[in-house]
């Protein structure tokens, strides 16, 4: 047999706090990631490619709080991704990279397909906008995966 079984890290009843600690804490990374990214390669694309809509990309106060919402259900998303991922691998590098692949398929590659598609981003930006979304949902799932291994260390699986 190929594939080596390893001994699970995370438990197998979701833990509704346990999440909830993990997303937020995970969270920090992927909204300093999502406002880099936004600010300096998203932002002054869309300003450059959209011209003709007025406002187009402004940060407000209301568009930045919107943001921090999106951002958090994003990050809640890969989260749990990655615990389903860790239910069935075990809390190890596969999980990491197979759950780290389908968030970021999910989230980014299908967002931005449709952008382009839509003619609201060109192509030849999403190729290069893509690479840094990747970066972003793997260290995310990584950060998840030690906290997750933290929490089974101290016994905090169990908290709901």
């Amino acid at each position: 047999m190929a594939h080596q079984m390893t001994e699970k890290t995370t438990t197998s009843t979701f833990s509704i706090g346990q999440f909830v600690i993990i997303t937020l804490i995970t969270s920090v990374w992927v909204q300093a990631s999502e406002v880099f990214r936004y600010l300096v390669i998203v932002r002054p694309e869309m300003q450059s490619y959209l011209s003709a809509v007025p406002e187009v990309a402004s940060f407000t106060l209301p568009i930045f709080l919107i943001w921090g919402v999106w951002g958090t259900l994003l990050t809640g998303l890969m989260v749990f991704v990655f615990w389903l991922c860790a239910q069935s691998f075990g809390n190890n590098r596969q999980a990491v990279v197979i759950s780290a692949l389908v968030s970021w398929c999910f989230f980014f590659l299908l967002f931005w397909i449709g952008m382009a598609n839509m003619q609201l981003s060109s192509w030849e930006f999403i190729v290069w906008v893509l690479p840094f979304a990747l970066m972003e949902t793997t260290v995310a799932t990584f950060i998840a995966s030690a906290l997750y291994s933290k929490h089974s260390e101290q016994g905090l699986d169990t908290v709901n």
